[in-house]
């Protein structure tokens, strides 16, 4: 591999994440890890123009990033960027100023790459099962779908819609009702309905959500008693409750519950008021997709590591 520690960063459209590994005997053992709340798919405007201030957040934190990459050889880290920096007009101007700022070179990777990879992440981190497994990753400005079994992923996709751009586009103000609800889940259900044929025939035993926002629904759901039975994870009837009690209060801000106080109510918004699991139910009803497992935490997004390193 040829360096005791490697490098990974990933600019992602609702958090900005560094991971630092050690290198012992052709095996990567994580050594740090930092991550800043960037939001920069928040700062896409209608015409797909990054602005100036989503721009220098970004910038201040490849700043901090740069400092604690300080040393690194080049070959030893790898930056990719998702989808934010896919679709904006202006990510061309912008790269060579993040590059300044953080030091690295930046590739701005496709949808299916990222889904791969996000793949490769999860299946390191899970018992390696006969089984089929659906991996769905729900970052700011796309979600990927990913069906893979142990390590080979065999089918990849990414979808046009992510936490932060749907609470944009449909909850702008926080403000939160059934009728924007469903106009958010309608939206959601055509996009998934693109791949659902293709996925319920090659079909899956077991669901597992990878990204942050997953873990956090769940922490909210098992936090409060929303899943039946006492189940863990994230289940059909905790999401529809969570649902309905967050139509009934009117926004995040007028919701009591446990764990809540300590999440900004944006944050909340983000991922109890737009389309995760509700969605996957309208859309994969047929197939019967009743709980969501979640990878280990270690696991949300990892495989930029393994992959700049040789692994992937």
């Amino acid at each position: 591999m040829g360096y005791e520690q490697i490098a990974a960063v990933d600019l992602g459209s609702n958090s900005f994440r560094l991971q630092i590994g050690r290198v012992v005997d052709d095996q990567i053992y994580p050594l740090d890890s930092l991550k800043e709340p960037v939001r920069l798919a928040s700062g896409l405007t209608r015409e797909k123009y990054l602005n100036e201030v989503a721009q220098q957040r970004a910038l201040e934190t490849l700043c901090r990033f740069g400092e604690r990459l300080r040393g690194f050889q080049p070959e030893a880290v790898r930056v990719v960027a998702t989808n934010t920096l896919r679709v904006a007009k202006n990510a061309r101007a912008f790269i060579p100023q993040a590059e300044a700022a953080l030091g690295f070179p930046i590739e701005v990777i496709g949808g299916r790459e990222e889904a791969r990879l996000i793949y490769i992440g999860v299946a390191h981190t899970l018992p390696l099962d006969k089984h089929k497994r659906l991996v769905v990753d729900i970052g700011g400005g796309s979600t990927e779908f990913i069906i893979g079994k142990k390590l080979d992923p065999l089918a990849m996709e990414s979808l046009f819609m992510g936490c932060v751009s749907y609470t944009l586009r449909f909850f702008p103000e926080g403000k939160v009702d059934k009728k924007r609800f469903s106009e958010a889940e309608v939206s959601a259900a055509r996009e998934i309905q693109t791949i659902a044929q293709d996925y319920r025939r090659l079909g899956w035993t077991e669901a597992v959500g990878s990204s942050g926002t997953a873990r956090a629904i769940a922490d909210m759901l098992e936090g409060n008693g929303l899943n039946p039975d006492g189940l863990s994870g994230i289940t059909r009837e905790g999401l529809s409750r969570l649902r309905t009690m967050l139509i009934r209060a009117g926004s995040a801000t007028e919701l009591k519950l446990a764990g809540l106080e300590q999440r900004a109510p944006s944050g909340f918004c983000r991922w109890a008021g737009d389309h995760v699991g509700d969605l996957l139910r309208t859309a994969y009803r047929a197939h019967d997709l009743f709980r969501w497992g979640l990878a280990p935490r270690r696991a949300l997004r990892p495989a930029w590591a393994l992959s700049s390193s040789g692994h992937a």
